[in-house]
């Protein structure tokens, strides 16, 4: 289930970082334990977006200036979602960054029927490589057009699948189709205006700090319907659970999608 979470801002011109995953992922680490359900006091089977509104750029980072601001969540476990916002909606106003939000309402996207062609966009970075403390190779650039950018993802994104155990060994087995293949003409405009799409950012993780390079870029997934549909709601790469690797279907109107609103948890 994906859902937008749209929140009220209460201090128009208030900012955060430039890279404000973090930020995120401690809010809802905190609304997890806030709950007290040790059930999910180390659930990481969700996805999430960086913040999304009007918004103007200075030295201090990204300033906010629309009325709403909305995050993109994703889950498969329906008692996690509703509890998670169930948790979330308790809190009322609450501080990330200089930002000063209130959860206003939930809006819920339809599925998709999934081929076994998909063109996305990346709507937070996509981490490649699984991340070691203090190597270096966690930060090495790889070309998204060689075959080690789309067998790095495929390793992480089988584990995964293996960890949550939606799919039988068996069925796994046969998920064995799986390229990336880059939005060239993207990548060349980039190139040829002297920009990036691929950065250094930092994370945590119990405690430690990690410095990993993601990559943000359209591009078109060849794999199995059943791993686009996986790769959709749970995201695509590693760290995926603080904010990273979440990606949308491309050339689509996300607000078409929208099927439901509530004021509170979805039933």
């Amino acid at each position: 289930m994906r859902i937008r979470i749209v929140f009220n801002l209460l201090n128009k011109g208030g900012y955060v970082p430039f890279h404000h995953q973090y930020l995120l992922a401690q809010l809802i680490k905190g609304v997890i334990l806030k709950g007290g359900d040790t059930r999910f006091s180390n659930y990481s089977g969700y996805n999430f977006s960086g913040l999304k509104g009007q918004i103007q750029i200075s030295r201090r980072g990204l300033h906010y200036y629309s009325n709403k601001i909305t995050l993109v969540f994703s889950c498969s476990d329906a008692d996690f979602m509703d509890y998670f916002l169930d948790n979330l909606f308790e809190l009322g106003d609450f501080e990330i960054g200089n930002l000063v939000l209130s959860p206003a309402m939930i809006e819920k996207e339809e599925p998709i029927i999934f081929s076994d062609k998909v063109k996305y966009v990346c709507i937070s970075p996509i981490i490649v490589r699984k991340p070691v403390f203090h190597d270096p190779m966690s930060k090495s650039f790889i070309n998204p057009e060689e075959d080690l950018f789309s067998d790095l993802l495929y390793e992480t994104t089988m584990e995964r699948i293996e960890r949550q155990e939606i799919y039988a060994v068996k069925q796994i087995n046969t998920f064995y189709r799986f390229q990336i293949v880059p939005d060239r003409n993207y990548l060349g405009k980039l190139m040829y205006q002297n920009k990036k799409f691929a950065r250094i950012y930092p994370v945590l993780e119990h405690d430690a700090k990690f410095e990993v390079r993601g990559y943000t870029f359209p591009f078109t997934l060849y794999a199995d319907a059943k791993v686009q549909e996986f790769v959709f709601t749970h995201g695509l790469g590693s760290f995926t659970h603080k904010g990273f690797g979440m990606i949308d279907i491309a050339n689509a109107d996300p607000i078409k999608r929208i099927i439901a609103r509530k004021s509170k948890a979805l039933a």
